[in-house]
Parts: structure tokens; C-alpha cells; sequence
């Protein structure tokens, strides 16, 4: 399967880690939690929502990474980041992670960030991923998700 550059990115980004995982390039969307589910034929729970937020004083950026069936508590990131945090816009997000919304992969960003990893992504046995664009996605393991990313695991909801 030829991958669009994005795509293409993430797969090389993932083989040169290590990481074992084929990064499937769908015809339509996986925009969405409800989108990339469907083309997985998983449970919502296990897709990954990468969502950037920045502090609001430092401006840092701050990677979550969340089950697609849960809603983030803003605050309680703020608790865990130490300031108050805003939504990123999606020129931020273009910036630090070098991916469009939609398409943020877990790991390979063009900053690194502090990254705050959803307790709940723990319980299944593969969780999906973004993979650099809208319609893209990968299969991994929550013990590979955490490896990648170094990522502190918390209660985000």
C-alpha cells in the first residue's frame, strides 16, 4: 500500500522506533473518534485522541492522549501541568506537532511536549492511533503507546 507523505512519515517514524505497526490509509474519513472506530472495527474506547492544549502563561504545548468515549477535564490538566491551559488552534497545533487536527499522531512531533496518557486506553489490548492525516491510522498496543510517548498516565475524565 503506497502511503500519502504524512502517512509515510508516521510508518518510518514507527519502524525506526522500533515499533511494529502498519499504518492503514483509508479512503474515507477517520477524522473523528466515531470515524476512525468505524474503519477499525473497534469499540470508540480504543481510539487515541491526540488533543494539544497550551499553558496559558508559558504557552507550552501539552499533548493528551485520551480514549475516544471520554471528554478531557481541562482542569484537572491544568492541575497536572501546573497552570491553567486553553485549547490549541490549529495553527499551534500545524507547528509543534508538524500534523494537521485530525491527523496528530502519538508520537513523532515536531516539539516535544509534556504528554498526559488516558488510564481507560489500559484496559483493551490494542488501542488505534492517528497517523498523520485525517484518514489515516495504526494498531498498537497501550504498553507501546506509553513506550512512544513516555507519557504520564492519569485520570483524564
Amino acid at each position: 500500500m503506497i502511503l500519502s507523505p504524512s502517512a509515510q512519515k508516521v510508518q518510518d517514524i514507527l519502524t525506526s522506533q522500533g515499533f511494529d505497526c502498519n499504518v492503514i490509509e483509508f479512503a474515507e474519513s477517520t477524522r473523528t473518534a466515531q470515524e476512525a472506530a468505524d474503519r477499525a472495527g473497534c469499540l470508540l474506547g480504543q481510539i487515541i485522541k491526540s488533543l494539544i492544549f497550551k499553558g496559558k502563561n508559558s504557552n507550552k504545548p501539552i499533548l493528551v492522549l485520551t480514549s475516544g468515549a471520554n471528554r478531557v477535564d481541562e482542569k484537572r490538566i491544568s492541575e497536572y501541568a501546573g497552570e491553567a491551559i486553553i485549547r490549541a488552534d490549529a495553527d499551534f497545533v500545524r507547528v509543534v506537532t508538524g500534523f494537521a487536527i485530525g491527523g496528530v499522531p502519538p508520537l513523532g512531533h515536531a516539539q516535544k511536549m509534556k504528554t498526559y496518557l488516558d488510564e481507560d486506553l489500559l484496559q483493551y489490548k490494542t488501542v488505534w492511533g492517528a497517523a498523520g492525516t485525517p484518514n489515516a491510522i495504526f494498531e498498537l498496543m497501550p504498553d507501546d503507546l506509553i513506550k512512544m510517548t513516555n507519557g504520564k498516565v492519569v485520570r483524564i475524565k
